[in-house]
């Protein structure tokens, strides 16, 4: 994107936004593209990056692990690498198998499945793949401390054995030396040390004579001589020369190893990047998440569409605070391009103006936004800023002729895909001559169909925003009761300066007041009452909105409630009914049960005596005592408990008893010979032949008193 002027960048803050991500990163990669961050212009390269964020922060939200945790800087051991004939040591040899080893994880992590989950992730490392003979190749020279390993080759194999026979032989020759010493007082408390990498004695100055050997040096004090023994001396030697075998051999074998992985060095380098690239994906949804950032829809057209929007740095102070930041909603399109926003000073203009820039700046580099998902941003190629005073005194240039300069270079150069900002429109001149020119730029700016939002006091650009096509008003609100701004941008109506609301309300004399009243033109101090009034009554409006909206949740609430208080009532009628149907059941199967024992009494009677009639009369007893009847017998003494029969017709709203199963329910409609019978929750269709109306036995009892 190009910028103007140069300083565009600071101005928005978005050097700020920059610093706060380098924060984040943990790597040299991710910190340097956190500071040379692109603002990009075309839709292919920023989509990518603002899904790979989003879906990154999904993994924090989410508390799924990513395996990124390798922080590698290997710069210089991969330009090391790719020198021919360079050596890489044991250390820089297992920081490589490291690099690879990440990568391996990351490979394993993306199962088909997560492929799926976070395709714009995967994409990083779909176009290469993992060496496995890398970390292989490794291993088979170096143990897990970066050193050459015996088995690197036959001849170092052979060296060390040599060594550690003849380092056996020194200790053995060595330690009887010292023991036999140590028994003449010769040698002192430490008895034995290390100089020029061989095996020395530690005696005492005045008896160093009496030991054969090579003097190697004494201490500071000149109390202690250190010898090397006659008899060690060709061991030393020997281990001297085993030693320089050993490192040339080593030197060898590393020399070799760094050829065999050289091949892979653009591989290599390829998985240093990726390892940079999550860290710097990791950094910028960790950013993210400080201001509760999201990602909005991106259109490849100019479109400014902000719901709920903040100014991220406002954000992250306010919430150190805990202090509430209010967003605005800013919407600019095709048909409305220009929102010109007016207010009283400190209302939040100039906050609404650079957090807009400040989002779109951050949108088209591939950061999260701090505005609600359903937003959306179009792409511009062009940012043009114009805040606060730009006096210029290396030119000698008044602040209006800065001004006009950079008014200028806006109509000259802007066009349908310029999104511009500027602040105080026209002001450092005569407010009449300045507002002229004004008005002559915004209309200029519109014919180019550039996007842009200016912030003014002039009356008449306020006036005009309504006239010309592509340019709306909008206001910053303002509590004239409290004398308080309340950071709200309300589209589509200019706002008022509240010049004389303030004046009165912080106590400046009312004859000063009426005085500089008389002097402002009446039609320019009516508007301006105008507009104040109106603001005034749109809050009100905007108050008992918020109230009615409020006590429409609270009815809804209580519907739910009644609903839910319907239903388990309902459900507590059928269980009723329920309880009472297998309570009939149970009765049936005790009746059974107790018939089947009585049945099997009789057939041992028939069997056993001989008259014959009596068990026959046994029998017809049993068979036709009906245990329905006895059910229903049980049923009515309930009934006549509770209700007394009358003798009338039946006729809708009824309190009716079933004759066939002794049930009470009230009458809700007759079809024909029919009726319609509400037991409970359920409803019974019923022959009216088998209903008798009857009355509750507590009715005509009180009656009757």
């Amino acid at each position: 994107m190009k910028l103007f002027p140069e300083s565009a960048s600071h101005q928005l803050e978005f050097d700020k936004i920059k610093e706060l991500l380098a924060a984040h990163c943990r790597s040299e990669y991710a910190l340097r593209r956190a500071f040379e961050l692109r603002i990009h212009t075309h839709k292919k390269f920023i989509e990518p990056q603002l899904l790979q964020t989003h879906e990154y922060k999904l993994l924090f939200e989410n508390h799924l692990y990513f395996p990124d945790d390798a922080v590698l800087n290997l710069s210089k051991e991969l330009k090391l690498l790719s020198i021919e004939a360079s050596i890489l040591s044991g250390e820089q040899f297992l920081q490589i198998k490291k690099l690879a080893n990440a990568i391996q994880q990351i490979f394993r992590w993306f199962s088909p499945d997560r492929k799926v989950a976070y395709p714009s992730l995967a994409l990083i490392i779909e176009q290469t793949y993992f060496e496995k003979t890398i970390p292989r190749l490794i291993d088979e020279i170096l143990d897990e401390y970066g050193i050459v390993k015996d088995s690197a080759s036959e001849k170092l194999a052979s060296i060390r054995m040599s060594l550690y026979k003849k380092r056996t032989e020194l200790k053995r020759v060595f330690d009887r030396i010292v023991s036999k010493l140590k028994k003449q007082g010769y040698l002192t408390d430490i008895e034995e040390s290390f100089m020029n990498g061989r095996k020395v004695l530690a005696v005492f100055a005045e008896q160093k004579r009496m030991v054969k050997g090579i003097l190697h040096g004494e201490s500071d004090s000149r109390r202690t001589s250190f010898i090397e023994p006659e008899e060690t001396t060709h061991l030393n030697n020997d281990i001297f020369s085993l030693e320089n075998e050993e490192r040339k051999e080593v030197n060898i074998i590393l020399q070799k190893l760094t050829s065999k992985i050289r091949v892979y060095h653009s591989l290599l380098s390829v998985y240093h990047e990726i390892i940079g690239e999550y860290d710097f994906i990791r950094a910028k949804s960790r950013l993210a998440l400080d201001y509760h950032g999201n990602l909005p829809a991106l259109h490849d057209k100019a479109i400014v569409h902000l719901k709920n929007a903040v100014h991220p740095l406002l954000f992250i102070y306010n919430e150190k605070l805990k202090k509430p930041t209010i967003p605005v909603n800013v919407s600019l399109d095709e048909k409305n391009r220009i929102l010109v926003i007016s207010g009283p000073n400190a209302g939040g203009k100039t906050v609404t103006l650079k957090t807009v820039g400040l989002l779109q700046m951050m949108v088209q580099s591939g950061l999260l936004v701090s505005c609600d998902k359903d937003s959306e941003f179009g792409i511009f190629k062009q940012l043009m800023i114009h805040i606060g005073d730009t006096q210029s005194l290396e030119f000698e240039l008044s602040t209006y002729s800065s001004h006009l300069i950079n008014m200028k270079y806006f109509m000259e150069n802007a066009n349908g895909k310029t999104l511009f900002f500027i602040d105080e429109l026209g002001s450092g001149s005569d407010p009449n001559l300045g507002g002229a020119f004004a008005e002559v730029i915004m209309e200029e700016l519109a014919k180019k169909h550039a996007f842009g939002i200016v912030t003014t006091h002039y009356l008449n650009l306020k006036v005009m925003a309504n006239k010309v096509n592509g340019i709306i008003n909008g206001a910053m609100a303002f509590d004239e009761k409290n004398l308080k701004p309340l950071y709200q941008l309300a589209l589509g109506k200019p706002g008022s300066s509240y010049t004389f609301s303030i004046a009165e309300r912080i106590g400046l004399s009312q004859n000063l007041i009426e005085k500089a009243r008389k002097l402002v033109d009446e039609n320019h101090f009516s508007l301006d009452k105008l507009l104040n009034s109106t603001e005034q009554d749109m809050q009100q409006i905007q108050s008992e909105k918020k109230k009615l909206d409020i006590l429409l949740k609270e009815n809804e609430k209580l519907q739910k409630e009644m609903q839910y208080v319907i239903q388990k009532e309902k459900h507590k009628q059928q269980v009723e009914l329920l309880k009472e149907q297998n309570q009939i059941n149970e009765a049936k199967f005790v009746y059974l049960k107790e018939m089947d024992r009585k049945l099997k009494s009789i057939l041992l009677e028939w069997k056993k005596t001989d008259d014959k009639s009596k068990v026959i009369k046994m029998m017809q007893a049993l068979l036709f005592k009906q245990p329905e009847k006895q059910i229903l017998q049980k049923k009515q003494k309930k009934i006549d408990s509770k209700y007394i029969e009358i003798n009338e017709a039946v006729k809708q709203g009824d309190k009716v008893m079933m004759i066939a199963n002794r049930q009470v329910g009230i009458v809700t409609e007759m079809r024909g010979k029919k009726a319609v019978v509400q037991v409970g929750a359920i409803p019974i269709t019923v022959s009216i032949s088998d209903l008798k109306v009857v009355i509750d036995k507590v009715l005509v009892e009180g009656e009757e008193k």
